[in-house]
């Protein structure tokens, strides 16, 4: 039987190529910013799908790594450091370390005391970058320019364009690799039962603490680039309604699915920029139309095209 998954995901691809070039023919050249955002937010949603649908990690405060990415950046734009082989990897370097601080505490608890110990530590967080008042406060910072780069420059829409999209792309397949890796097996064997995961020897806090670190780095990665795609970041970036949001993107689109993150992003983000074309009150309807996408596909997006295709005699 042909496989209709790779199929589907190169048709994809193959669009999201096709798109930047084709826009200004069907006058839809607003919406290539709103498709690199679109996958900005995937990757952060696919790095929150790491622990949330692979390590069984429910953390609310998600967002705090999104936000400190994006914060770093801009704040070394401030002061003048612009070039992004130096800015980008400082703004992941700390955002790994505010991870793995938070991870060595919040880690050692589960259930409901692990998800209010994570928003405790992204409040507190959300907090902090309000306070520095040299960097806005509460009104947010601008970035004075885009990041430099050698060779490319992302000041061309679509140049960032293409830049993201291979970003998202390669950092995407990066943490399916690591999910079918023997690592990311026992993320899962962990998430399934981490009382045997223990007895059979596993080091498992240093496991979950690992995955909680790399989370965060991808979600910093992201967080970088949506600073370069607004020009501005806000501490709004950081609060824990923008952790629950990447929450409601996994979820819909599939936890612990290969693209569950990717698809959650874009059903959400769709969904919200089409409502408001028709109504100031787009929450309500945007609220209903999830609440039936997750009622009718418990599994997500993802987990229904799953369930349709093999019904249908194909292989995932």
């Amino acid at each position: 039987m042909m496989r209709i998954t790779p199929i589907l995901t190169a048709a994809c691809v193959v669009g999201l190529v096709a798109f930047p070039l084709i826009a200004p023919a069907l006058d839809l050249t607003f919406y290539v910013s709103f498709v690199r955002r679109v996958l900005i937010f995937a990757l952060a949603a696919s790095s929150l799908n790491l622990i949330l649908g692979y390590g069984g990690m429910v953390a609310l405060g998600h967002a705090a790594f999104f936000g400190a990415g994006a914060y770093v950046v801009a704040m070394l734009s401030v002061e003048g450091v612009s070039n992004a082989l130096i800015a980008w990897p400082a703004a992941i370097g700390v955002t790994a370390l505010l991870a793995l601080l938070v991870g060595i505490v919040s880690l050692r608890t589960r259930g409901v005391y692990f998800i209010m110990i994570t928003l405790a530590f992204a409040q507190m967080v959300y907090y902090i970058f309000i306070s520095l008042r040299k960097y806005g406060g509460e009104d947010g910072v601008n970035l004075s320019a885009h990041s430099k780069l050698p060779w490319i420059d992302l000041a061309q829409d679509s140049v960032f364009y293409y830049f993201v999209l291979i970003v998202v792309l390669l950092s995407i397949w990066l943490i399916n690799r690591l999910v079918q890796s023997k690592f990311g097996q026992a993320l899962q064997g962990i998430r399934e039962n981490e009382s045997r995961m223990e007895a059979l020897g596993y080091p498992v806090l240093r496991i979950k603490l690992l995955a909680f670190v790399i989370a965060a780095a991808f979600a910093a990665l992201a967080g970088v680039l949506l600073a370069n795609h607004n020009l501005f970041v806000s501490p709004s970036l950081m609060h824990w309604t923008e952790s629950a949001n990447l929450i409601i993107m996994v979820i819909v689109g599939g936890m612990g699915l290969r693209y569950g993150g990717l698809v959650g992003a874009a059903v959400m983000l769709t969904l919200e920029e089409f409502l408001r074309l028709y109504t100031d009150y787009w929450h309500m309807p945007l609220g209903v139309l999830l609440l039936v996408i997750v009622l009718l596909a418990p599994r997500g997006v993802s987990g229904f095209w799953n369930s349709v295709t093999a019904k249908s005699g194909t292989i995932k």
